[in-house]
């Protein structure tokens, strides 16, 4: 079944919450429960074509070049990541949670929306981007600390022209302004090399993310898809998980998805004001 495309929330809530009456959800969310916050999203309606290719993993480890080039970038695509705050869809997720009409979070995104807006358990998928692992001894860190570190090392470099940034807090720059930037080693150990404790491309989530996203899956009576295309494997998974053992489906986001076919219940809406009105019709105002 599938209502609205582009309007105000209307019929649809009253639709959704007909849908989740009785029976509490699992939420999936992607980039698009976030551009409300100021963060774009990869494919969505405030999506823009990249002018480059996503960093992977096998490049940041294997090329000190294409790491000074990540962090250069990261470093200043950081601000718009730790200056976004939640948006009234994530603190709606946050209400329906504690008045158990969702009965957990997993979340694609890396910017830790969700836990800022009360959704304290939240599975981070792919990681979040305010933390920080040595890829030698392990040590795990906090954002800022290293934010710091890299201003002391890269002094003036702040003012550089940023084109744009992505969801994924990659700031387009100019070509050449990344070779000169210094990198600093794990503060613990002293040499390790630090990466964003973010799943990268060409790297796996780990399985124990996955195992406990599937076991929120199979106890739940509904899942409920918020603001993902469902593109990439790592969220269509649980979606396909869910039509496998016969529990519905409903997806709202802005665009088609991948997952359309699963669902029981499509809704092409904004995402902060259907959420909000969701909410109320739920009784979750708390």
């Amino acid at each position: 079944m599938e209502i609205g495309v582009g309007g105000g929330p209307g019929e649809g809530v009253d639709v959704l919450a007909g849908f989740l009456a009785g029976r509490a959800a699992v939420v999936l969310s992607g980039a698009g429960l976030s551009t409300e916050s100021g963060i774009p999203d990869y494919r969505g309606v405030t999506g823009r074509r990249r002018t480059s290719e996503p960093m992977t993993y096998q490049e940041f480890v294997g090329e000190e070049a294409a790491r000074r080039r990540y962090w250069a970038r990261s470093h200043l695509g950081w601000r718009t990541i730790a200056q976004a705050r939640p948006n009234d869809g994530h603190r709606a997720v946050a209400r329906l949670v504690r008045a158990g009409a969702v009965t957990g979070v997993i979340t694609q995104n890396v910017d830790g929306l969700h836990a800022a807006a009360g959704t304290a358990e939240a599975i981070d998928l792919h990681g979040r981007l305010d933390r920080v692992v040595c890829l030698d001894c392990g040590d795990l860190s906090d954002r800022t600390r290293l934010d710091d570190r890299l201003d002391e090392a890269n002094p003036g470099f702040r003012a550089t022209a940023v084109a744009r940034t992505n969801a994924d807090g990659d700031a387009e720059l100019p070509a050449g302004s990344t070779e000169r930037f210094r990198l600093v080693p794990c503060e613990v150990c002293g040499t390790g090399t630090l990466k964003p404790d973010v799943v990268f491309f060409g790297e796996n989530v780990p399985p124990e993310r996955v195992h406990r996203g599937f076991a929120l899956v199979d106890a739940a009576p509904a899942l409920l898809v918020l603001g993902s295309s469902l593109t990439v494997m790592s969220g269509l998974r649980f979606v396909r998980r869910a039509a496998r053992g016969g529990t519905p489906v409903a997806i709202v986001n802005q665009g088609p998805t991948r997952g359309d076919d699963l669902a029981a219940l499509t809704l092409d809406l904004p995402l902060g004001p259907t959420l909000t009105a969701l909410s109320d019709a739920l009784g979750a105002n708390a």
